[in-house]
């Protein structure tokens, strides 16, 4: 049995390979949206061609799923489902080819732990109902693509069965819910990374904002969270979309967490908007020193068309100036879409209840007394922009360790 999805979907396939209780294996790929369209039918070429396209198989034993692949034919997918019982894959090539020649690599790795009792029959059983599911739940999401379903001697041994029938149901239901999350959450590969720590830190709970700290990392895909945490992708994206539409989360693809990467590695803009030139000179000093790229700006209306320009990451702004003050600014900064989230600091010589309230109404994001410490300047521009990680072999160090090593840098200075 082959054909083409758009004549028949997945859905019918799976009952009728049910309905004639058949033993062998189902393979799917996708066309046209991948740069190998054409249909693999030898075994061999399926599984080294695989790695260009997305493709699918399915084993079955009298009717039933014994157990489901993708294409890649490697252990990233199990490795991710093998974390939540803090069992890490270790093999080296030859181990690697040799499971090859004995059966899907998962399986036979699988199989490979549970006589070494590193595993035990329960994770095992969980660890393919969870990997059947998401290969179902993949498939039932196919718009089009190609199929082909041999008859051969099952897949062996057998770990686990599981009915068609009921899993298609709890997995239809799933991509049912799922799409409701459009547009907002499109693909199981997008990356989530906390775009606003302020509004989160104000509506949910401290325990919460760590979880959301430690997950949205910004190299963690939603299938790989939902694998660590042994949760189906649907409750996870339900569990983060309400973030994800106040705008507080964002989703990357790998696309643009590329652009982000190149982001993160150019130095961040400061400008530095203030009539007294002993406060530009002494802020490009300190900051200038810590690897960012200051500008200074001492005549407000000038400084106006050069933010449009520059568009810098944070803006120093002090509130006392001739011809336009700082609060003007701020406030016809927060009128541009481009602008308003931009960090805006207000820097004054007054140390009063009136003029903190005016700056946050005009939309300014915090506020600096001059004459101000070294230590000062850097913790709040830290806090505001994303935090510099002194990498080692270990860890990232978090924001306190690196705003302390800082301070450390400039009191030597």
């Amino acid at each position: 049995m082959q054909g083409n999805l758009n004549e028949i979907d997945i859905r019918s396939i799976l009952q009728l390979i049910e309905l004639g209780q058949r033993t062998g294996q189902l393979f799917v790929e996708t066309h046209s949206d991948y740069k190998c369209s054409g249909l693999c039918v030898d075994e061999t070429d399926r599984h080294n061609d695989c790695s260009d396209r997305h493709c699918w198989f399915i084993f079955f034993l009298n009717g039933q799923i014994i157990y489901a692949a993708n294409g890649d034919n490697s252990l990233s997918r199990l490795s991710d489902y093998l974390r939540h019982y803090q069992i890490q894959v270790q093999l080296d090539e030859r181990e690697v080819e040799h499971l090859k020649t004995l059966n899907a690599l998962e399986y036979a790795y699988l199989w490979m732990l549970l006589e070494q009792n590193i595993l035990n029959p329960i994770q095992a059983r969980s660890i393919i109902h969870s990997l059947v599911y998401e290969t179902l739940f993949d498939l039932l999401n196919l718009q089009q693509g190609n199929f082909i379903f041999e008859v051969s001697s099952a897949l062996a041994p057998q770990l686990t069965t599981l009915e068609i029938a009921p899993a298609l149901t709890e997995m239809i239901k799933q991509v049912q819910s799922w799409k409701l999350l459009y547009p907002h959450i499109q693909t199981p590969d997008q990356i989530p990374v906390i775009a606003d720590i302020v509004n989160l830190r104000n509506s949910l709970p401290a325990v919460t904002i760590n979880k959301l700290q430690h997950w949205a990392d910004g190299k963690t895909s939603l299938r790989q969270l939902a694998r660590y945490l042994n949760r189906d992708l649907v409750t996870l994206a339900k569990a983060i979309h309400p973030y994800i539409q106040q705008g507080w989360v964002q989703l990357l693809t790998n696309k643009s967490k590329k652009t982000l990467d190149l982001e993160e590695n150019r130095k961040r803009c400061i400008l530095c908007i203030d009539d007294a030139i002993t406060i530009c000179t002494v802020v490009k000093s300190i900051l200038s020193n810590l690897d960012y790229e200051v500008i200074t700006q001492s005549n407000p209306l000038e400084a106006l068309s050069l933010i449009f320009k520059l568009k810098p990451d944070l803006i120093l702004c002090d509130i006392t100036m001739p011809d336009l003050n700082g609060y003007e600014i701020c406030a016809m900064l927060r009128h541009s879409q481009a602008f308003r989230q931009v960090p805006i600091i207000m820097l004054t010589a007054k140390e009063g209840f009136f003029d903190r309230v005016k700056a946050k109404m005009v939309g300014a994001t915090d506020y600096l007394t001059k004459p101000f410490g070294n230590n000062e300047l850097v913790i709040l521009v830290e806090k505001y922009l994303s935090p510099f990680c002194i990498k080692s072999n270990k860890r990232d160090t978090p924001l306190v360790d690196s705003v302390k090593d800082r301070v450390k840098i400039l009191s030597q200075n």
